[in-house]
């Protein structure tokens, strides 16, 4: 299932032939270095398997990013319901990403982002999106303001989600783009 084209890339749903490439975007200790889990083969396919139904419900999620090119798998690139985070309401979508690091370096997150943030605007009609991250994960803070979006400071948040075994990866910035900003930045 193709949700969304750009130049080089392919936006699709997962399917079977993904899931070694699946576990190893959610075990490698270098793409995982922000997060305080790595899964192993079993929980990583449970976890493709409600992103890949979440995608063919709602027709958006973290979906594949898989080069036009050949039809390899970089990475996951999408739009994704928020839960669980007392700093954002109800029904907030954030954007987020992760790509193989050998792909790393080439503006394919920002392409496909850019492509989502079409499709949330323009197709969903969301007022805003917004996207978060370790305060010292400057690689993806960077897409963020790539892509235009802009740093809520007092929205800054300490992920519940993070373990207190792992203080360093609690903060977190809170970026945000909303419609009318995303338009006016088209013109």
């Amino acid at each position: 299932m193709i949700l969304l084209e750009t130049d080089r890339l392919v936006l699709r749903n997962w399917s079977e032939e993904d899931r070694p490439f699946f576990h190893r975007i959610n075990s490698d200790d270098t793409i995982m270095e922000f997060f305080p889990f790595r899964r192993n083969r079993e929980e990583a396919d449970a976890v493709m398997d409600r992103i890949r139904d979440g995608i063919a419900k709602n027709g958006f999620g973290f979906a594949a990013a898989a080069l036009k090119s050949t039809g390899r798998p970089i990475g996951f690139v999408g739009l994704h319901e928020t839960s669980g985070l007392a700093n954002l309401p109800a029904g907030s979508v954030e954007i987020g990403w992760r790509l193989a690091p050998e792909f790393w370096g080439n503006g394919y997150v920002t392409e496909a982002a850019r492509a989502w943030l079409d499709f949330g605007f323009d197709t969903l009609d969301l007022e805003e999106i917004v996207s978060f991250a370790v305060t010292d994960n400057h690689r993806s803070i960077a897409v963020m303001r790539r892509i235009g979006m802009h740093q809520d400071e007092a929205g800054s948040f300490d992920h519940p989600g993070v373990p207190e075994s792992h203080p360093h990866l609690k903060p977190h910035a809170l970026y945000r783009l909303t419609r009318s900003d995303w338009r006016a930045a088209r013109q």
